[in-house]
């Protein structure tokens, strides 16, 4: 009978551990999110409390504030300039349906042995330009629903990024008590070899955080350097606008893209193929071998497991799972070297 009690305890405990991960499904990514802010800024956090003589309360208030101002409202108003950037593409497509593109560049007839075949070519869009568009009419409906279903997926994403800053304030008021209670679990289920792993994960996320910031950083410089050069107005906002865009996927050509678009506009058709160039192989190109880099540096890691934790935790779990693939890659691959170690350790058998 004492078993059949116990054994209904357990039932029911795993119900209610079920019960609670359902309600708590719809904020399972804002929570990763706030928790991995938490941690790469914990730091600042263990220094502002110092400063507030230990209040803790009042330390993470004024460090999600801080967040509040750096992330969320940055966001949003970048959210009514893709809105501006969109209504003026909308513009040049209608201006260019109803006058034409406008006159072929002097440098285009210049160049060598397909000059003066580009400039054919120009003229022939030109002259064709209503019947051009007419034709791709019923493409552009599926590319406005695409454009669509991008911006719907870009606006929860903000909408996440808000409730995880507010989930943040809780994780720097109780991480350490939340630090304590995770060890603790990780002893009951693995043992002695708990805070190996803890320390495993938490290293693990952080080189993750360095990489996708540092990365980050590295385009928005390029990004500022080549908005420079080809003198596009404001490269310094820019230039901020895609290091914040650089922080999702594919998000530094929704910042160069429209300012490529700009130039052409103006009649800056050289610096247009320039910047459209800098801005596929320097700034989006940087993403591909610098944050693989920054993420297996300092750890002991294969690079491959590293590579394979980043796009298959990308394809896999989403943004999100820039963090989570490289992490559950890590732990499979320590704890499979550890069983393989104790397994050799063993005496043969009689």
């Amino acid at each position: 009978m004492p078993n059949h009690d116990r054994l209904l305890v357990q039932i029911l405990l795993l119900a209610l551990l079920g019960a609670a991960l359902w309600v708590m499904a719809p904020f399972i990514s804002a929570l990763l999110w706030g928790a991995i802010l938490a941690f790469a800024s914990w730091p600042l956090m263990r220094l502002l409390t110092r400063l507030l003589r230990g209040r803790e309360t009042l330390a993470a208030g004024l460090l999600t504030g801080m967040w509040i101002l750096l992330v969320a409202l940055p966001l949003v108003w970048l959210g009514f300039n893709l809105a501006d950037h969109i209504r003026d593409a909308t513009t040049f497509v209608r201006d260019v349906q109803v006058d034409g593109l406008p006159e072929a560049p002097s440098w285009l007839a210049g160049l060598p042995l397909v000059g003066e075949r580009l400039v054919a070519m120009w003229d022939t869009v030109d002259q064709q330009g209503p019947a051009l568009l007419a034709s791709v009419k019923p493409y552009l409906g599926q590319t406005g629903n695409w454009l669509l279903a991008r911006s719907a997926q870009i606006g929860g994403g903000i909408l996440e990024l808000s409730l995880s800053l507010v989930f943040v304030f809780f994780f720097y008021r109780d991480g350490p008590r939340l630090a304590a209670f995770v060890l603790r679990l990780l002893q009951r289920l693995i043992g002695e070899r708990a805070e190996y792993y803890l320390e495993l994960v938490a290293g693990t996320v952080q080189r993750v955080v360095n990489g996708v910031i540092g990365t980050a950083a590295a385009q928005g410089l390029l990004a500022l350097i080549g908005f420079l050069i080809a003198g596009v107005p404001g490269a310094i906002v820019l230039g901020l606008v895609t290091f914040m865009l650089s922080l999702i996927p594919m998000g530094p050509p929704l910042a160069w893209i429209p300012a490529t678009a700009w130039l052409v506009w103006q009649g800056e058709y050289g610096m247009a193929v320039f910047l459209g160039i800098w801005g596929t192989f320097i700034i989006s190109g940087v993403d591909n071998v610098l944050k693989p880099y920054l993420i297996s540096r300092g750890g002991n890691l294969p690079l491959v497991i590293v590579l394979l934790g980043v796009f298959g935790g990308l394809i896999a779990f989403g943004f999100i799972g820039l963090f989570i693939g490289p992490t559950l890659l890590a732990v499979g691959y320590s704890l499979l070297l550890d069983w393989s170690r104790q397994a050799s350790t063993r005496p043969p058998l009689a």
